[in-house]
């Protein structure tokens, strides 16, 4: 082709990356790879092969891990995590610089092995991926230095089992064994199986910046070996990819005690309204579904487009597709890549040909003879209800609806039952900030997509998981309270004596308070409350399935709670605290009466404390605007979780139920209680100071009866948020393996005692709320 017809057609020449020094470094190694154990790799053992996506071509052969392999890894990782942790920030941020820096001299080297690795684009792993990746250790390595002085109190978890998905090989390990480390942790990753090459020239970075053996540990396998590290004896797992495989381990570490961040798939939505800028909307979605060949779990793969400018839109958009170049991902004028495996093209391929009632429009580009290949695709005419518009194709596959009004927009941007990202463009500053907070996600980009860093915290919300990755709310997920808790014993109810009645006389049994109001228990059973000297004290109604479900249904539609301010929360907690103060003498008589310790008056002191605590972070306990590198901003927004299901305390009835309630109103959550069991009279005594104090109904509920009972209806009720267990019977195995349901955030005790006496409402605080992280870019 002369110039000449170039400049005529406007055609792009190639331009190949060189893969000479990948392959000379794969064949340095022998194109056989062992497991890296303890500071040094194994001999190779019996495995499989690594391939090109693009071309078929196999790259090296990788060794199987066994059991034993795992094992002798966790081991290493165990062994080496006290002196790690004991050399101190200072002495960890000094090996993450020395990691970063070796990442950036050897960055080439890195994106040619990912790309002939994965099949992506070189100008992405080049251009995004890379400078990501040496982006985390910078950045942790100046949180590891910051440690001591800004995060005292806290400690590392110890060896932390990582897995991690074949979408962003290297990436995905910099946001997982970046932050780990800097918190003193040692780890056991075990990288996807079709892509573990980068990870195993991390492997020989970490050798090269003389990290301490032990410290950082790969095995190399398919998911049987991932199941082994979640089995294994590690204090944390760090899972990202599907969530069908999240919610299995969700099930396989419950009650165990381990730490657990989930970042798992998503249908995310993408929304044009009739004042954007059309043209940069179409580059954004070029990059939202199209990068990575859509494999990517926050890829914006659902089109929600404003009718007004639908037509207009589509056309744009059919035109730009044209122009998309797929082929060789060393070419450096490429566009698309390569599909990472011949399974997951044939998954694309089969949901495609499922497409029903619509239009299928694909683009029109020469297919390479061999690889795993597919056309960038745009589906129209779905409903909102299809399973193409609900499932994750994960593949370079666009569908698309229109929508008329804003609020029709959020709420078919809601309608999934993921929650990890989400993009909308519009000219108009109020109506993206007044949509964004709308939209279920844990990331919102505004005219803008794929937008990460290390500050600016990443991962969703509902079916997407649960947990963050980057920024301090990253960090905290790798650390614990310094603190070493006591076993906490069961707290079992007092006993009769044989008394016919309640002292005086008369017989009281308190109902239910659900959706503002007394209600009587829907089984019509009740039970006794004896005090400790056996005599009747009162009865107290027995919780079932349908009062779980009214008192849910009314959390529901208290709704507008979470849409109040933090200073109309404080004042309405300042006067819940006055009408607790203004009964403080009947608590405190009240609780002596039911658990004989004479702590009552105490009790109710630190109860109303608890409440001005909360009172008082109600307008304080905010978000940030992180520094990124970008022109703009990322706010990291604190919104409630939602609707919330506490099992209170036993060893506190009443201080227990407040420390965990206040800051979770203070928040803007809704929530149902299941009073102490053993002790519940604090509780239903409390119906009437929350009746005067201009509590709207629903939300606060609470219910009485069996932990247990209670505990296991709540936990599996969908319409929940997140579940916590203070309670002394130990639910905490029930409650973790029942939540993978609808994968709803918990919080439990795993036997061990919490110290009510200290005013812990930031950890509350931390439990009540979502981070949401909305992207701003500025300038013209």
């Amino acid at each position: 082709m002369t110039i000449k017809e170039i400049f005529d057609s406007m055609d792009y020449g190639l331009a190949p990356e060189s893969a000479a020094d990948a392959f000379a470094w794969l064949v340095d190694q022998g194109s056989r790879f062992g497991l890296f154990i303890d500071g040094t790799f194994t001999q190779p053992g019996k495995g499989f092969e690594s391939r090109n996506p693009a071309t078929g071509e196999v790259l090296a052969e990788l060794t199987q891990a066994t059991q034993k392999d795992v094992e002798a890894a966790v081991k290493a990782a165990r062994a080496a995590q006290p002196g790690w942790a004991e050399i101190g920030g200072t002495g960890r941020a000094m090996f993450l610089y020395a990691i970063a820096r070796l990442l950036q001299k050897h960055s080439r080297l890195f994106a040619v092995l990912e790309t002939l690795d994965n099949g992506k684009p070189i100008r992405e792993s080049r251009d995004i991926d890379i400078p990501l990746v040496q982006r985390h250790f910078y950045h942790h390595a100046g949180h590891a230095q910051l440690m001591d002085t800004e995060m005292a109190g806290r400690e590392a978890l110890g060896v932390c089992g990582q897995i991690i998905p074949w979408n962003f090989p290297l990436l995905m390990l910099a946001w997982k064994v970046a932050p780990a480390l800097a918190m003193g942790n040692t780890v056991v990753l075990k990288p996807a199986e079709y892509t573990s090459l980068t990870a195993l020239l991390f492997a020989d970075i970490c050798r090269q910046a003389g990290l301490p053996k032990g410290v950082v540990n790969i095995v190399t396998g398919d998911g049987a070996v991932g199941e082994m590290i979640v089995n294994a004896k590690v204090d944390k797992i760090a899972f990202t990819g599907s969530t069908d495989v999240g919610r299995k381990i969700r099930q396989a570490t419950a009650g165990s005690g381990k730490a657990l961040t989930l970042e798992l798939g998503g249908k995310s939505p993408y929304i044009v309204f009739d004042d954007a800028d059309l043209d940069s909307a179409i580059e954004g979605l070029v990059d939202a579904i199209w990068f990575n060949q859509g494999q990517v779990c926050c890829a914006g793969s659902r089109l929600l487009v404003q009718e007004s400018v639908s037509e207009r839109f589509h056309t744009k958009l059919r035109a730009r597709m044209k122009t998309l170049r797929l082929g060789d991902p060393l070419d450096k004028c490429v566009d698309v890549g390569a599909i990472i495996d011949p399974v997951q093209h044939a998954q694309i391929t089969k949901m495609v040909a499922s497409a029903r009632n619509c239009t299928v429009h694909q683009s029109p580009v020469a297919l390479p003879t061999q690889g795993c290949f597919y056309p960038p695709t745009l589906i129209e005419g779905l409903s909102p209800a299809d399973p193409l518009m609900q499932e994750e194709i994960f593949g370079p596959v666009l569908v698309s609806t229109t929508f008329r009004t804003p609020a029709e927009a959020v709420e078919l941007a809601n309608n999934t039952r993921y929650g990890l990202a989400a993009t909308l463009w519009t000219e108009n500053v109020n109506l993206a900030l007044d949509i964004a907070p709308k939209l279920a996600a844990g990331v919102v980009w505004v005219n803008g997509t794929n937008m990460f860093d290390a500050a600016a915290p990443f991962g969703g919300v509902r079916e997407s998981g649960f947990g963050r990755e980057g920024g301090v709310e990253g960090l905290m997920a790798y650390t614990r309270a310094s603190e070493k808790p006591e076993p906490l014993a069961p707290v079992p109810a007092f006993e009769s004596n044989d008394a016919p009645v309640a002292p005086g006389g008369l017989d009281r049994t308190a109902k239910m308070f659900v959706g503002g109001k007394q209600a009587r228990p829907d089984g019509g059973y009740s039970k006794p409350v004896y005090g400790p000297d056996g005599n009747l004290l009162g009865h107290v109604g027995i919780g079932n399935r349908k009062d779980v479900r009214n008192a849910v249904e009314a959390a529901h539609a208290a709704k507008g709670w979470s849409k109040t301010t933090g200073h109309l929360r404080a004042q309405i907690l300042y006067y819940l605290a006055e009408n607790l103060a203004a009964r403080a003498d009947e608590f405190a008589m009240r609780i002596d009466a039911m658990t004989g310790k004479g702590t009552g008056a105490a009790e109710v002191e630190a109860s109303l404390q608890r409440l001005f605590s909360a009172a008082a972070w109600a307008d304080k306990y905010d978000g940030l605007a992180h520094g990124v590198p970008i022109r703009g901003v990322a706010l990291g927004m604190k919104e409630p979780v939602g609707t919330i299901g506490i099992l209170c305390a036993d060893e506190a009835p009443l201080l227990g139920l407040i420390s965990a309630v206040a800051p979770a109103l203070a928040m803007g959550n809704r929530v149902v209680l299941a009073a102490s069991q053993a002790f519940p009279l604090a509780a239903t005594d409390l119906y009437q100071v929350l009746e005067t104090s201009d509590l709207p109904a629903g939300v606060v509920n609470i219910l009485t009866g069996s932990h247990k009972e209670l505990g296991e209806t709540l936990v599996k009720h969908l319409n929940l948020d997140a579940v916590w267990s203070f309670s002394s019977t130990d639910l905490s195995k029930m409650i973790e393996e029942a939540s993978a349901g609808n994968l709803k955030r918990t919080w439990v005790n795993n036997g061990q005692a919490f110290d009510w006496s200290r005013d812990q409402s930031k950890r509350f605080l931390q439990a009540a709320t979502e981070v949401k992280t909305v992207w701003i870019p500025y300038g013209e």
